[in-house]
């Protein structure tokens, strides 16, 4: 296996619980492991570098890492992932490319942007048609019925929404795979080094999105992981969703993105309260 993707509902704590659990065992299979995160953009790979070596305290990893401007939700929710990987020395990886980016291709199309601007990204690999279904119904299901919101307008949604999200899948992709690549060439690596992944589930369901992506750049050997607080599963509804789902209980309500939040190491000094630059 290069790749174990654990999907997650971003404000459910009990799947960041499950996602350390994953995590605690994998790292005893497969000490050769890192763990990516769709949290971060890519320029801010130093900063976790700098956390995972140690030289940065809580506060000041939260405030360089622009934690509340990228992302949003409580720290709190990923701290014990991000402690484990300090303690044990497992290599944080940042996934994402910066927001303007998505935004950019979703409006104009991939073509629109300069190949140094890319992020350093290759094109995705063309939606399968199955996908492009999925993520129709999550738009139509988003925009709900507003007066005025006609057919055209409705179709446009859809593809702005369906090139942003691949923009995010193969950005996730991309950064998992060089990932690998690089490690594969390091005197200091095994030969079987292991991804782990921190991701929006919507980007892995039924091996669209970012699985679909990294097998278009030869990276194969990729498990889905998923939970469900459900009593009882659908089977045949959501056949082929995942390569496992684990039962978990969510014994606390779902917290909210922050809207205009306070950075906790300064908290008379709002940060910049703009939509987050990571998204999905």
């Amino acid at each position: 296996m290069d790749a174990v993707l654990l999907g997650e509902t971003h404000n459910v704590a009990e799947i960041h619980r499950w996602q350390l659990h994953v995590a605690c065992a994998l790292r005893v299979l497969r000490p050769d492991m890192m763990m990516g995160f769709e949290m971060f953009p890519k320029r801010l790979q130093p900063v976790l570098d700098e956390w995972t070596d140690g030289r940065l305290e809580t506060d000041a990893f939260i405030e360089k890492s622009e934690w509340y401007r990228v992302w949003g939700f409580p720290a709190e929710l990923y701290l014990p992932l991000f402690h484990f990987c300090r303690q044990q020395r497992v290599r944080m990886l940042a996934l994402n490319c910066y927001r303007a980016l998505v935004t950019r291709v979703g409006k104009e199309g991939w073509e629109s942007v300069p190949e140094d601007e890319r992020d350093g990204l290759t094109p995705a690999a063309p939606v399968a048609e199955a996908y492009h279904a999925y993520l129709a119904k999550l738009t139509r299901r988003m925009g709900g019925k507003h007066p005025g919101r006609n057919d055209d307008r409705v179709v446009r949604d859809e593809g702005r929404f369906i090139r942003a999200q691949q923009t995010w899948d193969r950005a996730f992709a991309c950064n998992i795979e060089r990932a690998l690549r690089e490690a594969r060439a390091s005197a200091f690596s095994s030969s079987s080094p292991l991804v782990v992944g921190i991701i929006g589930r919507g980007h892995l369901e039924y091996g669209h999105g970012t699985p679909y992506q990294l097998k278009d750049l030869g990276v194969e050997k990729v498990g889905v992981l998923l939970t469900s607080d459900l009593a009882e599963l659908d089977f045949a509804e959501i056949n082929g969703i995942a390569d496992g789902i684990f039962r978990i209980d969510v014994p606390e309500a779902p917290v909210e993105r922050r809207t205009n939040p306070v950075n906790p190491a300064n908290p008379d000094h709002p940060v910049n309260p703009d939509p987050p630059e990571s998204a999905s």
